[in-house]
C-alpha cells in the first residue's frame, strides 16, 4: 500500500505506529505551537535549534506558513510572529462551539443584570482558555480577553474545570513534585490541589478574593453536559473594592443559576447523572 492510500474501513489501524502522519505537516503545526505569550517572536535559527532541524528545512516551513498568512515577519525581518490566519481560525473555532452559541446570550443577560464582566472558560490541558466574554462599559480594565490562557492550577476558574478529575488523574496532569506558584494561594502539590478542588466541588461554586490577581474577585460555577461532565466554567470577575458584602449572596445565586441554565441547554439532568445538588453556601473563600 502506498503512502497515498488510506486503509479500508474494515482494516485494523495501528495507531501506535503513526503510519499516516505527514511529517512536514506535523513540523509546520509544531512551529506554530512554539509561539506563545512568552515567545511572541522567534527567529529561524532559534526554531532550527529547538527542533534540531537544518536551517534550510525551517526556512521552507516558515516560507510556506508566511505565504498562507499563519505567520508574518516581525519588525526588522529577522524574526517571525503569528499572523492573522491563526486568529481567523481561532475565532471560527470559537464561533462553532455550541457552548458559545448557547452561552453568549446568557452571559450578556447576566452582565447586564449585574453590571459586571462575565466569562465562559474551558480547559485545554493544564491551561484555561477564555472562549467568551461580555463586559459592560466600566472604568474597570482587565487584561483578559477571548483567547487568553491562564494556568488551571492557580486560578479558581481552573479549579472548577479540574473538579471531575481523580487524584491519580491530577497527578498524571501535574507529575512534578512542586507546582509553580503565582500567588500565596496557589496549591503547591497535586494532593493539595486535589483537596482544594474537591472542597470547591462540594460547595457547588467558587468564590474568592485576590486568588490570582490582587483586588480581583471571582465567582464561578460549573457548566455540565448531558454526561454530567464539567465542560466549562461560567465566571464573573469584579473589582473587590466595588462590591459590598451584602451583594455577594445575590451575585453567587445569579452566577449559579446562569451556569445551571446553560447546563440545561446542554441537556444536563442532575437526577439522571446521579449527582447531588449541593445547597448554596455564601461567604468568601480563599
Amino acid at each position: 500500500m502506498s503512502e497515498e492510500t488510506l486503509p479500508e474501513a474494515s482494516e485494523p489501524v495501528d495507531d501506535g505506529a503513526d503510519r499516516y502522519n505527514v511529517p512536514a505537516l506535523e513540523r509546520g503545526l509544531r512551529v506554530l505551537c512554539e509561539f506563545s505569550r512568552e515567545n511572541r517572536t522567534l527567529s529561524a535559527p532559534e526554531l532550527a535549534r529547538r527542533f534540531k532541524l537544518p536551517r534550510s528545512t525551517v526556512f521552507r516551513l516558515l516560507s510556506t506558513l508566511e505565504s498562507m498568512g499563519f505567520i508574518e515577519r516581525a519588525e526588522g525581518g529577522r524574526e517571525y510572529g503569528l499572523g492573522l490566519a491563526v486568529l481567523r481560525l481561532g475565532f471560527e473555532y470559537l464561533a462553532s462551539l455550541p457552548l458559545n452559541e448557547l452561552g453568549l446570550p446568557l452571559l450578556e443577560r447576566l452582565s447586564e443584570q449585574t453590571q459586571q464582566p462575565c466569562n465562559l472558560v474551558v480547559r485545554d490541558g493544564r491551561s484555561i482558555v477564555y472562549v467568551a466574554r461580555v463586559s459592560p462599559p466600566s472604568p474597570f480594565v482587565s487584561a483578559v480577553n477571548v483567547g487568553t490562557r491562564l494556568p488551571a492550577h492557580a486560578t479558581v476558574l481552573g479549579h472548577v474545570l479540574l473538579g471531575d478529575l481523580s487524584l491519580p488523574e491530577l497527578r498524571r496532569l501535574y507529575p512534578e513534585e512542586r507546582l509553580e506558584a503565582f500567588s500565596s494561594s496557589t496549591p503547591r502539590t497535586a494532593v493539595e490541589l486535589f483537596d482544594v478542588v474537591q472542597a470547591q466541588r462540594q460547595r457547588g461554586h467558587v468564590l474568592s478574593q485576590g486568588y490570582f490577581e490582587p483586588n480581583i474577585s471571582t465567582i464561578a460555577a460549573p457548566v455540565r453536559d448531558d454526561t454530567g461532565r464539567v465542560v466549562a466554567a461560567l465566571g464573573m470577575t469584579m473589582n473587590t473594592g466595588r462590591i459590598q458584602d451584602d451583594q455577594i449572596g445575590t451575585l453567587v445565586s445569579q452566577v449559579r443559576e446562569t451556569a445551571d441554565e446553560l447546563s440545561a441547554l446542554l441537556n444536563y439532568a442532575p437526577a439522571a447523572s446521579g449527582r447531588n445538588v449541593v445547597p448554596l453556601r455564601g461567604g468568601w473563600s480563599t
